[in-house]
């Protein structure tokens, strides 16, 4: 059994080594979804990367809804952990699988039934429409595995051990990118047979990590007396997932709404969209996994009190973040072109134009990127609850304009500069907001 305690030592070294298999394994979660991307493209066309792109927002808002909520989870069993809360830990555990088995329902539920009309209200073009339907539909139906894959992540990374969830994830790319060679190229199963394979492998990796757990982790898991759910600490649980999650699915909302303009745009701009948002969320993946890291670090400082520690660990991967970002617009503009023509295979001028418009357009403006996510995680785990949501919703406020007045003055141009301009106004607001209250010394209602 590994865990690990981050509330002594070097904090830089702490987040970086903590950060390390999270990097590596949402890596191998990107090459899947690049290779996935290849493999449909080489083998299907042009439309099926549309078709699955026409829906990824859609998809986004459920799924990151219920990540987010595992999430705030995780912020909670990490305060717990720092402050050798073993008994309420326990039972945080037991109210982290009982509110996520309600959520799987209602999300399961809801969903199904509403998948026509929310594509319909997408815009989603006739020439991809029951391609797209397939792929959200299958992908929907078992949201169940990804949602219990997440629960169990979330659960060892507030106890400090990332190796193990990228073991698993690693495993479960492998068998999905297998998956989807003998579906797709196979057995001609198309952008459906995309989506079982997605399925089949997130369903065997959530059960080994289940195993797992179960057997390494006895101590930390709820007895019988432990699932009589405390209503404080299931308040507290509820309301920080909650917060997590609505900060994620009000950005994905907003995402939505901005798909809606995109796929007024063309299959061809669709295409150039979901190849350019492929390559750069794999430069974003150190941002990314730095900010959960940070998370987990500032929930078990927070739970020990150690406030002037959390300062200055922030200072250091804020640091950090922009010398990334430096490297990204230099890989952007000098690669950028050769990775977009290998991802999709085509030489269509249009689609290449716009595909490397919105790729270098985005990393240039990555440093407010990473200032936004890292606080934004590093806020939740002291208890910022409001703020996070509030940044999300200048968000989805700018796309919402964006949608109905830029747009469809500008095309895609529109649309490449609308996250970038997100990122450097929610960045200004989310630090200005801490600033304010840490000077002020309110650190547990805001």
């Amino acid at each position: 059994m590994k865990v690990s305690d981050m509330t002594e030592g070097n904090s830089l070294k702490l987040i970086l080594r903590f950060a390390i298999p999270l990097f590596i394994g949402t890596l191998f979660q990107q090459a899947y979804n690049i290779i996935d991307t290849m493999i449909a493209g080489y083998n299907i066309g042009d439309e099926a990367i549309a078709a699955i792109g026409a829906t990824a927002s859609l998809y986004a808002v459920i799924v990151y809804f219920a990540m987010g909520l595992n999430s705030g989870y995780g912020i909670i069993i990490s305060r717990l952990f720092g402050a050798k809360d073993i008994d309420r830990l326990k039972n945080a555990t037991a109210t982290m699988v009982s509110l996520n088995l309600g959520i799987t329902i209602v999300l399961t539920g809801v969903s199904l039934p509403l998948l026509h009309p929310l594509l319909k209200l997408l815009d989603t073009p006739a020439e991809i429409y029951e391609m797209t339907y397939q792929y959200i539909f299958v992908i929907l139906a078992g949201m169940a595995a990804a949602i219990a894959y997440n629960m169990c992540a979330a659960f060892l990374q507030a106890l400090g051990n990332s190796n193990i969830p990228l073991y698993f994830l690693i495993m479960s790319c492998i068998i999905n990118l297998s998956l989807d060679y003998v579906f797709i190229a196979g057995f001609h199963m198309g952008v459906a047979g995309a989506g079982f394979a997605t399925i089949i492998a997130e369903s065997i990796s959530a059960l080994s990590c289940m195993i797992y757990i179960i057997r390494k982790y006895r101590e930390y898991l709820p007895g019988k007396k432990d699932w009589k759910l405390d209503k404080t600490l299931t308040l507290e649980m509820f309301t920080t997932g909650t917060s997590m999650g609505l900060m994620l699915s009000v950005f994905s909302l907003g995402s939505i709404i901005l798909q809606k303009a995109i796929n007024n745009l063309g299959t061809q701009i669709i295409t150039a969209h979901t190849a350019s948002r492929r390559i750069y969320e794999v430069f974003a993946i150190p941002l990314s996994t730095a900010a959960t890291a940070t998370a987990t670090f500032v929930g078990q400082n927070f739970g020990a009190r150690k406030y002037q520690r959390i300062d200055n660990a922030l200072k250091k991967i804020i640091f950090a973040a922009l010398l990334w970002s430096a490297v990204s617009i230099f890989i952007a503009i000098y690669a950028g072109e050769f990775m977009v023509k290998l991802l999709i295979d085509t030489n269509d001028p249009v689609i290449m134009e716009n595909a490397l418009l919105n790729l270098r357009l985005s990393t240039a403006f990555f440093f407010p990127l990473g200032v936004l996510i890292i606080m934004r995680n590093a806020m939740q785990s002291m208890g910022y609850k409001v703020t996070p949501v509030l940044s999300s919703g200048i968000e989805l406020l700018v796309k919402i304009l964006a949608t109905f007045l830029v747009v469809p003055k500008l095309g895609y141009t529109g649309v490449a500069f609308t996250e970038p301009v997100i990122w450097v106004l929610c960045a200004v607001f989310i630090v200005a907001v801490y600033l304010t209250s840490r000077k002020s010394s309110r650190l547990h209602s805001r």
